[in-house]
Parts: C-alpha cells; sequence; structure tokens
C-alpha cells in the first residue's frame, strides 16, 4: 500500500489492515484513524461487518452503528476462506505498519495469517489482538461479549442502587469501548519502540481487563479493608456529599470530595449550620451519616431546578452539573465547542453527524471527516497500491473472491 502524503493527523504515514468486526477492534481503529492513519479494514466476503446488519437504526438504508465506528478507514471486502484472497491480505499486511484484530482465538491460525507467519516477512508489524478474556490464563480459548466482561470484572457488582438490588449492567458497552482505545495506545506503544529498535511485536488486550482497569478505587478499598466493596447507586465510597439529588425538575450531581467545596455546598443550600455540626463537619462524619446527609440536602434541592441550582453552584466554585440525556448532552454548547459532533460525508447516506475524536491537538485534530466505506467501496483501489492490475481485480471479482462496489466513488 502507498502511503498517502496527504493524510493529515498526527499519525499521518502510519498504514494499519484493520481485520475486525463490531466494536472492540473498530474502536481502536478509529481512534488511529482519526488520528490520521491510513486504515484499512478488511471485511469478509460475504455478509462483511455485522454491525452492517445493526439496524434500526439507519440512513438511508445504511447501518447507523456501522457508520459511527467506521469512518476514516477505507474498506474492502475480501473471501478470506480463498487462497488468492488471503495472498491479497498478506500482500496488504506485507507493506504495513500494524495489523488490528478481534476475532476468537485460533481463527487467524485457521486462516494462515498467524503473528508468527507473518512477522517473517515484515518483521517491523505491530500485532494487536483483541480477545474477551486474554491470550493466557484457564479462560484464554472463551468467547467474550461486553455484558459478560462487566459481570466477570466486577463493574456489575459496583452498578446500581443498592445490595439485595438486581444486578445492573452500566448503560455503554464499556468494556468494548475500552478495549479499542487500549489496544490503540498499546499499538502506539509498541509503533514508538519499533521506532527505536526497527522490531516488531504482539500486543495482547481483553474486554475482561479493559472492564477491570475501571475498578481503581472499589480495587483499593477491597485490598484495604479485605471486603468488597458493593453497590451504591450514584454515591462515592470514600467522600461525601458526592451523587445525584433531586431537584423539583430533575436530578443534579453535587461533587463536594474536599472541605472547601463542602463548606460552599452548604452555604448554597443555606445549610450553614451543618458546617460545624458533629455529625457533618468531616468527610468521615458524613460518610457515617450519609443517610440523613442526603435527606436534608434533598429537601432543600427539590425546591428548585435543576438549572438554577447549577448556576448557583458555579457561583460558589462547587463542582456540580444536571444529569442529562443523549440528545441533551449533543446539544450542549461545550460539546459543539469541543467538536464532539461533526458532520461527515457518506457516499450514500450523505451528511450525517457523528461524534468526534476526544483528543484535540495544536496542529489539528487530524479527523478527515470522509465517511465509513460502503461494502467494498475500496477494494479496488487498494488491489491497485498492491500491484495487481485492472484485468486481475476484474477476474477476482467476477469469481467472488473480492467485491469491489466499483458504482461508489472512492
Amino acid at each position: 500500500m502507498q502511503r498517502d502524503p496527504k493524510r493529515k493527523g498526527p499519525l499521518a504515514g502510519l498504514r494499519v489492515v484493520e481485520i475486525a468486526h463490531v466494536m472492540a477492534g473498530p474502536v481502536g481503529g478509529l481512534l488511529l484513524a482519526d488520528m490520521g492513519a491510513d486504515v484499512v479494514k478488511v471485511e469478509r466476503l460475504p455478509g462483511g461487518d455485522d454491525t452492517r446488519r445493526t439496524t434500526p437504526p439507519s440512513i438511508e438504508g445504511e447501518s447507523a452503528s456501522f457508520m459511527i465506528l467506521n469512518r476514516n478507514k477505507r474498506g474492502i471486502a475480501v473471501d478470506l476462506k480463498s487462497t488468492a484472497g488471503l495472498d491479497l491480505v498478506r500482500r496488504m499486511i506485507d507493506q504495513a505498519d500494524v495489523v488490528l484484530e478481534n476475532y476468537r482465538p485460533g481463527t487467524m491460525e485457521k486462516l494462515g495469517l498467524p503473528y508468527s507467519k507473518l512477522r517473517e516477512t515484515n518483521p517491523g508489524l505491530v500485532y494487536c489482538k483483541i480477545t474477551g478474556f486474554g491470550l493466557t490464563g484457564p479462560y484464554a480459548q472463551r468467547a467474550g461479549y461486553d455484558l459478560i466482561s462487566q459481570g466477570m470484572s466486577g463493574l456489575m457488582g459496583l452498578t446500581g442502587e443498592g445490595p439485595g438490588r438486581p444486578p445492573v449492567k452500566i448503560g455503554v458497552p464499556i468494556g468494548d469501548v475500552s478495549a479499542g482505545i487500549l489496544a490503540a495506545t498499546g499499538i502506539l506503544a509498541a509503533y514508538i519502540e519499533r521506532l527505536r529498535t526497527g522490531e516488531g511485536q504482539y500486543v495482547d488486550t481483553s474486554l475482561l481487563e479493559a472492564s477491570l482497569v475501571h475498578t481503581y478505587w472499589p480495587v483499593a478499598l477491597t485490598l484495604a479493608t479485605g471486603e468488597s466493596a458493593g453497590p451504591m447507586g450514584s454515591a462515592h465510597p470514600v467522600a461525601a456529599p458526592y451523587q445525584a439529588f433531586p431537584t423539583r425538575d430533575g436530578w443534579l450531581n453535587i461533587g463536594a470530595i474536599s472541605q472547601a467545596t463542602w463548606t460552599g455546598t452548604a452555604k448554597v443550600l443555606g445549610l450553614e449550620w451543618m458546617i460545624d455540626d458533629p455529625r457533618f463537619a468531616t468527610n468521615g462524619a458524613r460518610m457515617n451519616n450519609r443517610a440523613e446527609l442526603v435527606e436534608k440536602m434533598s429537601q432543600v434541592l427539590r425546591t428548585r431546578s435543576t438549572d438554577d441550582w447549577s448556576a448557583a453552584f458555579e457561583r460558589a466554585g462547587v463542582p456540580a452539573g444536571p444529569v442529562r440525556n443523549m440528545k441533551q448532552v449533543l446539544d450542549d454548547p461545550q460539546t459543539r465547542a469541543r467538536d464532539m459532533v461533526i458532520s461527515v460525508d457518506h457516499p450514500v447516506a450523505g451528511e450525517i453527524e457523528a461524534l468526534g475524536l476526544p483528543i484535540k491537538f495544536s496542529r489539528g485534530s487530524g479527523v478527515t471527516r470522509r465517511g465509513a466505506p460502503v461494502y467494498g467501496q475500496h477494494t479496488a483501489a487498494v488491489m491497485c497500491e498492491l500491484g495487481y492490475s485492472q484485468q486481475e481485480i476484474e477476474r477476482m471479482a467476477a469469481a467472488g473472491i473480492v467485491h469491489t462496489a466499483a458504482e461508489v466513488a472512492a
């Protein structure tokens, strides 16, 4: 594959082959692509990434779920069970810097694409694999999903209103998304070392570890006390008040985690008497009397709207903010000011909005804002870069080895 000199962003010139599907792998590829890498997504033929069929919702027949995870990537469709198709993928990998994949353990080996063989012809290759449980340990061969990782990592044992209530999954696929972030981080660390040594390496992360990594606080508490931390609703295990409170028209989070912010909170609420009351004077006392603390604060907070209280706490320098739904978040001026909602041009769906890159750079964010590829959109272009003739491309397409989507502009 050719390096694209027009590609912008700090990762311009990095060539990535993404052999990944659904979410964890594509999230990692998305981050690399948004930062300027040339990410070529390899989809199996027939069918492609299962997320293409994750509908509704769809826009002009294109899966919204697929489009939000795969922008800025080029896409090819290949029959990975055919000799010619595998040869095409090997030629891509021989010229790549990175391979990112998240198929079940053993899949790439069965296809004849193990890292041990790929490094023979590309010793500088950084190969990253995301699995459910990692490549070592007694669970290494198990299939994994976000829901399973949330339960087995302890996250669902920490989420919910309290003991004795049903377990609650975090409302987003945090294991999948975090695994993609960890994959991108590991890839870049390995690539930096390769720039020094010339040698690539194997990077291994999992949904279980990606979920477990969010448990620093409850792990600290559990290791220190020997007792498992449990669900506390929106409350904090070591600070109070630090949780959601009801207002007249919604909910407000108050984060009075220091003595100064607690004093400010009491003053905003007109509860100055609580500042020196021995039941609430220190964080430890407030923790021991949390139920009474929450009751007295809630009585006052219910008298005014969420927006009124937000403004009052902001003036006092106390961290506080409303609990919002997704539409409110996407319409928020801060979200827009940070380019976390961007416009993307898709060849079929047209101009659509998507979530932006959460990392900013002083010389530009690197997001090119090209929509996700339609199935096989860039197959012909990538094959040309690899030295295939037009006749070979047409022959392989006619034989069902590749899908070219020639009717869509690249």
